[in-house]
C-alpha cells in the first residue's frame, strides 16, 4: 500500500491530515519531530513526505537534506505558517516538490499529496537518463516531418547549397545542424549567423573579417565568419536581411570559395557549405528587387520546408513529452506527465510561435507542476498571432484569413462576405501607406500597386481623406 509519512509538531495537524490520506486510500504514518520523522523513514520508507517547517530540534528545511539521503527523490510536500518568498525559495532550492501554507483547506492538500504519489508512480514507470535524450533532435511521426526527414537524408551527402523555409519556431536551425551532423562535413565546424541581428553596417566585416586599420575602430586583424567556417558548414539565418550591397560579395565568395576581407586586397581560400534559412518570402523579394535573383538561385539549389505546427498536430504530444524529457535529464530528476486534458489542450491551441512556443510552455508548466501530473492550469496563456513575429511578416494572415472566412460561411444569411472583408482590411491598410509616406498620394499608391486615382476614390469612400 502507498505510504505518506507527515511530520508536524502540531497534533491536529497530524490527526487531519492521516484522516484525509486514509481516506484517499494510502496508510499514513506520523511524527512530532524531524528527528522521529526520520527514525520512521529508516524503518519504513514512505512513498511521500508531508513535512512542518518549524518543528521542535531541527527545523523542517534542514531535515530535508537527511530525508533525501535516506529516501532518494521522494517527494516532500513542505508546511509552513511563514508562507514569505524567502521560505517557498529555500524550500524550492532544497527540492521540495511544493509546499502548503497554513491555514490550507483540504481540497489543496488533496491535490497536492495526490500529485506527489503520483510523480513517485511515475519515477517507476519512466525512469530517465541523459544518455537517452538527444539535445539537438528533431522529433516527428507526422507525414510532413518524415517528408523533411527524406529531403535532409537526400541532401545531407551532398555539397549542394540548402535553403530552409518556414515560419518562425519550427526548427530551420535544428534542420540546419541535422544536414551538417550527417554529411561528410560532420567534423567540421557549423557557424550559425542571424542576419537580422547584425547591423547593417557591420554585417559585411562579420562574414568576411577585416584587416587592421581597414576602419575606425578596426585595431586587430579578425577572421570572418565564411573564413571560421572552412571545412565546414555556414547557416545564414534570415538571409533575407542580408543588405542588398552585399548580396554580390556573398555571391562571389560563394562561386569562387573565397573571401576579401574589408580593407584587403588578398582574398582568403575557405572551403564552406552555406545552409541558409529565412521566414520570409524570397521569391516575393526577388521580384520586389530587394533580393538579387543571381544569389537566389545560388541558395535555394535545394529547398526543404519545415510545417507550422498547426499542420503537425499529431506530434505535438510526442514533442511535449520529448521536451519533458530533456529537461529531466537537465535536472537530474524524474520527468513529469502530462494529463489528459493537458495533452487535449495542447493539441487545440494554435501554435502561432510554433514548436518553441510550445517547448516554453512545457517549461512553464513543469516549474507550476513541480514534478507531479500536468494539468491544464499549469499551461501558460498562448500566444496570440498578433504577438509572433509570423504574424508580423505576414505568415499568419493567410490562416487567420480563412478561419475568419469558415467561422462567417457557418452563419446564415452571409452573401456579401468578400465585401465584408475589404471593408475590413482596406482601411488600416490605405491609412498605414498613408502615414508611412506623410500622405504623398502618388508614392503610396506607387508602393501598393494601385493607380493614384483608384487610391484617391478609396480614400474618399472610406473617409480617410477627412482624416
Amino acid at each position: 500500500m502507498t505510504r505518506v509519512l507527515i511530520v508536524d509538531d502540531e497534533q491536529s495537524i497530524c490527526w487531519g491530515l492521516s484522516q484525509l490520506v486514509c481516506d484517499m486510500g494510502h496508510e499514513a504514518q506520523t511524527a512530532a519531530s524531524a528527528e522521529e520523522g526520520l527514525e520512521v523513514a529508516r524503518q519504513a520508507p514512505p512513498d511521500a513526505v508531508v513535512l512542518d517547517v518549524r518543528l521542535p530540534g531541527m527545523d523542517g528545511l534542514e531535515a530535508m537534506e537527511r530525508f533525501r539521503e535516506i529516501l532518494g527523490a521522494v517527494p516532500i510536500i513542505v508546511v509552513t505558517a511563514y508562507g514569505g518568498l524567502s521560505t517557498a525559495v529555500t524550500a524550492v532550492r532544497n527540492g521540495a516538490f511544493d509546499y502548503l501554507t497554513k491555514p490550507f483547506d483540504l481540497r489543496t492538500a488533496e491535490h497536492t499529496i495526490g500529485r506527489a504519489l503520483a510523480s513517485t508512480r511515475i519515477a517507476v514507470e519512466r525512469p530517465a537518463t541523459a544518455e537517452a535524450i538527444e539535445q539537438g533532435q528533431i522529433v516527428g511521426a507526422s507525414p510532413a516531418m518524415q517528408e523533411v526527414f527524406k529531403r535532409i537524408a537526400l541532401v545531407a551527402a551532398s555539397e549542394t547549397c540548402v535553403h530552409v523555409r518556414g515560419e518562425s519556431g519550427t526548427g530551420k536551425e535544428l534542420a540546419a545542424r541535422a544536414i551538417h551532423r550527417h554529411s561528410r562535413r560532420a567534423d567540421g565546424p557549423f557557424v550559425a549567423v542571424n542576419l537580422a541581428a547584425i547591423s547593417p553596417a557591420l554585417a559585411e566585416s562579420e562574414l568576411f573579417g577585416h584587416v587592421r586599420g581597414a576602419f575606425t575602430g578596426a585595431e586587430e586583424t579578425r577572421r570572418g565568419l565564411l573564413a571560421q567556417a572552412d571545412g565546414g558548414v555556414i547557416f545564414l539565418d534570415e538571409v533575407a536581411d542580408i543588405p542588398l550591397a552585399l548580396q554580390v560579395k556573398l555571391l562571389r565568395a560563394l562561386e569562387q570559395g573565397e573571401v576579401l576581407p574589408v580593407g584587403s586586397n588578398q582574398p582568403v581560400r575557405s572551403d564552406f557549405r552555406v545552409i541558409s534559412a529565412t521566414h520570409q518570402n524570397l521569391p516575393a523579394l526577388v521580384a520586389k528587387g530587394i533580393f538579387r535573383h543571381d544569389l537566389y538561385f545560388r541558395l535555394v539549389a535545394f529547398e526543404i520546408e519545415m510545417p507550422p505546427l498547426r499542420d503537425r498536430r499529431g506530434d505535438i504530444r510526442l514533442l511535449a513529452e520529448h521536451f519533458l524529457g530533456l529537461l529531466a535529464a537537465k535536472s537530474g530528476q524524474t520527468p513529469p506527465c502530462l494529463s489528459q486534458e493537458a495533452i487535449a489542450e495542447l493539441e487545440r491551441l494554435p501554435w502561432y510561435g510554433n514548436v518553441r512556443e510550445l517547448r516554453n510552455a512545457i517549461e512553464h508548466a513543469v516549474v507550476l507542476a513541480r514534478g507531479g501530473v500536468i494539468a491544464v492550469e499549469h499551461l501558460p496563456p498562448p500566444a496570440t498571432a498578433s504577438m509572433t513575429a509570423a504574424a508580423v511578416h505576414g505568415e499568419a494572415l493567410p490562416a487567420l484569413i480563412r478561419q475568419w472566412t469558415e467561422s462567417q460561411l457557418d452563419a446564415q444569411d452571409v452573401d456579401d462576405l468578400y465585401e465584408r472583408l475589404l471593408r475590413m482590411v482596406e482601411p488600416p491598410m490605405l491609412k498605414a501607406a498613408m502615414a508611412h509616406f506623410h500622405g504623398q498620394c502618388a508614392t503610396a499608391a506607387r508602393h501598393l500597386g494601385l493607380h493614384r486615382t483608384t487610391l484617391r476614390k478609396k480614400l474618399e469612400q472610406y473617409g480617410i481623406e477627412d482624416e
